[in-house]
């Protein structure tokens, strides 16, 4: 039988005919059409990972990851920016993911860029879902690599951000701030400020205690930006007066 979303078997929609196989034609499919693409803009990629969420809508959860993974094969970050948006959009591959899922989609993260994507799109709502512990993230606050202590504070973003499904999760999110306190990597910092920024939006008085109580050891950054955030609702209120400076 043949469908939209490819060649299936009789035992139901979800079993490909051929898997791997199909699977390799698929990613080999996306890669072609991401490389033909005349501009690279997020607009255009988005549009072709659109175009295969809809034919990939009845797949499993494992055709989905499997498709995903092979994209991961080319270190592009349009493909992996790809590979993770599949995954986000499909529901089961998303509560699928477990801790070596995760650590698998993790490889070769080596910019802000991707490790946000990664943390946001994937780790995140998994660690928000229960679907991997405290004890995994923790973990990757405690490695040597930046990009994965980076991984474990941009992680709490989904916990709490409203726009990414978060209620709020202040003993989690101080959990891993605690651990990288003294960290002063400029990509782990920035994170931190991040972090509390998104929590003291659910939860002001709670930052605001964290800052007190960790003044001698929270980098000035955090500090600074934060109390912004918490003052003025602004990570920085200067820049937005120069910019309306500019403009008058």
């Amino acid at each position: 039988m043949e469908s939209g979303n490819g060649a299936y078997d009789s035992d139901g929609p979800n079993r490909l005919v051929r898997p791997y196989g199909k699977r390799a034609r698929l990613a080999g499919e996306i890669a072609a059409r991401i490389r033909a693409l005349s501009s690279f803009n997020t607009e255009n990629i988005r549009a072709v990972r659109r175009e295969f969420s809809k034919r990939l809508t009845k797949a499993s959860s494992d055709i989905v990851l499997q498709v995903a993974r092979r994209l991961l094969d080319d270190r592009s970050s349009d493909f992996r920016f790809v590979a993770y948006e599949l995954i986000r959009h499909h529901r089961a591959a998303l509560a699928s993911l477990r801790e070596k899922d995760l650590e698998q989609f993790g490889r070769g993260l080596d910019s802000w860029g991707t490790v946000d994507m990664f943390a946001c799109y994937l780790a995140g709502p998994a660690w928000r879902e229960n679907q991997i512990s405290n004890t995994v993230v923790h973990r990757w606050a405690r490695s040597k690599d930046r990009w994965w202590r980076r991984a474990a504070l941009v992680s709490t973003v989904p916990l709490n951000s409203k726009a990414q499904g978060g209620s709020g999760d202040v003993p989690r999110t101080l959990e891993v701030c605690r651990l990288l306190l003294s960290d002063r990597d400029d990509m782990v910092v920035k994170a931190m400020s991040w972090a509390l920024r998104e929590l003291s939006k659910r939860d002001p008085k709670a930052v605001k205690a964290f800052l007190d109580e960790n003044q001698d050891v929270i980098a000035a950054r955090v500090t600074r930006e934060v109390e912004n955030k918490l003052s003025t609702g602004l990570k920085n209120p200067r820049e937005r007066e120069a910019r309306k400076g500019k403009v008058r």
